[in-house]
């Protein structure tokens, strides 16, 4: 049989074979090796075989006994490691990916997937398998390995696969499951934690940060936002990412971590992407850190207002405040009370961000608020480097400490009683019928010092006075003589004349 290149296949004990073989058969395990001699009366007797076998001739054979079945066998199934958790097992048209060895009976490989390194990828239960095959998977769990033996006639029969596969043969197959989903699959969603206070979920068109990890069924990790220490972050409900994160991501809680299990048609599909196989089921254990919407508005929570509650910060005043200033998830990133000192500004100056500046307003001294601030009111896409990140939202917890009224939109000095006639002539100290940086200086200081005058709070001096005598100083000449002298409302008046 070695000269022909092909196995000897009989059934044995139904009179194919001469007696002496019949019997020396039976009993004979695969890769088992034999010598038997045969009398001539167990063999080809008196006559022999014309021009091969002499008449009464004894016969030697060395035999190995290659495969071996019967046609009542079934398809062999041992498994040898199972998952303890086994939410789901193969089913008939579900789609699997597995990987394999495919070996002959006596243990001579024919196939490997993982030669190939890639895995096996089909449909079970529709014919796209040899039925053993077919038979063999299901019932598998993601992470199972089993051995499963198939007779030749529920493999390739008596043909093979004019390959590799010789007709007849047993094939034996080492599995392993990686992969399993069906074409009906909708996402899984598995709630690990809700935070109990969960004011708000989200929702179509909200913007979420999250962090993530990515794996396959198997466990294989194919990506991490933790690896690059930032958050992933989008817009949920609009396609900005593939469709299963885009339903898995809705109805979340800030705080909140879940487990989203995304089948291929609803995630990178049969291609795959970059480490992805194709046809892969996705999971993603994520964990919500904040979420906002770009229609939202400051939020604001009054925690303690004093019973005399009358004088209401307003655009202008000076305020000193404490506070802390936290992410959503509770990250603290800054706080006054560790500095040992007050946060002084002027109130609608742009001093703060916008959300501070709305957030700032109505409160009283003493008054202790909540200020919760969205990024396109806060620090934006970009953040501050180090600091803040980028479209987080932000947390103030605040308690206003002292409140110096402004001045009227559009001064930054006023008169506290009525002004004198003479205004220019008592600026112009020298009476030389001009005004110069420092006479000017000098005389808005006695106003304040005197009490007459007020200049805006929370400015430095020297920059408003020089401000207020360029505004006066028409020609820029740095000299203000009587013609270029105007007070504000005189300006206004003049104004509106022309108009």
């Amino acid at each position: 049989s070695y000269d022909r290149g092909s196995t000897f296949n009989v059934f044995v004990g139904k009179g194919q074979l001469i007696a002496g073989m019949d019997q020396a058969l039976v009993g004979m395990c695969v890769n088992e090796r034999r010598f038997v001699q045969i009398p001539p009366n167990l063999a080809y007797g008196s006559e022999g075989v014309s021009g091969v076998i002499p008449p009464n001739a004894v016969l030697h054979f060395d035999v190995l006994l290659i495969d071996l079945w019967n046609s009542e066998d079934e398809v062999q199934v041992q498994t040898y490691f199972k998952p303890e958790k086994c939410p789901r097992t193969v089913q008939v048209s579900d789609f699997v990916r597995y990987h394999y060895n495919g070996t002959f009976l006596d243990g001579t490989l024919f196939d490997s997937s993982h030669n190939r390194m890639r895995t096996y990828d089909t449909y079970v239960g529709i014919g796209w398998l040899i039925p053993g095959m077919d038979q063999g998977l299901l019932g598998m769990c993601v992470g199972e390995k089993r051995i499963i033996t198939i007779p030749p006639f529920l493999a390739y029969g008596e043909e093979g696969d004019g390959k590799e596969i010789p007709g007849q043969a047993s094939l034996v197959f080492d599995v392993v499951l990686l992969d399993l989903h069906n074409p009906k699959d909708g996402i899984a969603i598995e709630n690990q934690h809700v935070p109990e206070s969960c004011e708000r979920r989200s929702q179509a068109g909200d913007f979420l940060r999250y962090h993530y990890n990515g794996t396959l069924l198997d466990g294989t990790l194919f990506d991490s936002s933790y690896s690059r220490n930032r958050t992933y972050d989008t817009y949920v409900g609009q396609g900005y990412v593939i469709a299963g994160m885009d339903e898995g991501l809705l109805g979340v809680c800030t705080g909140e971590k879940r487990r989203i299990i995304i089948p291929p048609h609803l995630g990178y599909g049969e291609e795959g992407r970059g480490k992805i196989p194709g046809s892969a089921v996705l999971v993603f254990d994520i964990h919500v850190v904040d979420f906002h919407n770009p229609s939202d508005s400051v939020s604001i929570t009054v925690n303690y207002k004093p019973s005399n509650c009358t004088v209401l910060s307003k655009k202008g005043d000076y305020l000193k405040y404490h506070y802390n200033a936290s992410l959503l998830d509770g990250t603290l990133l800054d706080s006054t009370h560790s500095l040992g000192k007050t946060y002084n500004i002027v109130l609608g100056s742009g001093q703060v961000v916008v959300g501070m500046d709305m957030g700032l307003q109505d409160m009283c001294v003493g008054e202790r608020r909540t200020v919760v601030i969205p990024p396109h009111l806060g620090y934006g896409e970009d953040g501050v480097e180090g600091e803040v990140p980028g479209s987080a939202v932000l947390v103030f917890d605040i308690e206003l400490l002292e409140l110096v009224s402004g001045l009227p939109e559009g001064y930054m000095f006023v008169w506290n009683g009525e002004v004198s006639p003479n205004l220019f002539e008592e600026i112009d100290q020298n009476h030389d019928g001009e005004v110069l940086l420092e006479e000017f200086s000098e005389y808005i200081q006695a106003q304040v010092d005197s009490g007459k005058g007020k200049l805006a709070p929370g400015f430095d001096f020297e920059k408003i006075v020089k401000n207020m005598f360029t505004n006066q100083d028409r020609d820029g000449n740095g000299k203000v003589t009587a013609e270029e002298f105007k007070l504000k409302d005189q300006e206004a008046k003049e104004g509106h004349d022309e108009l």
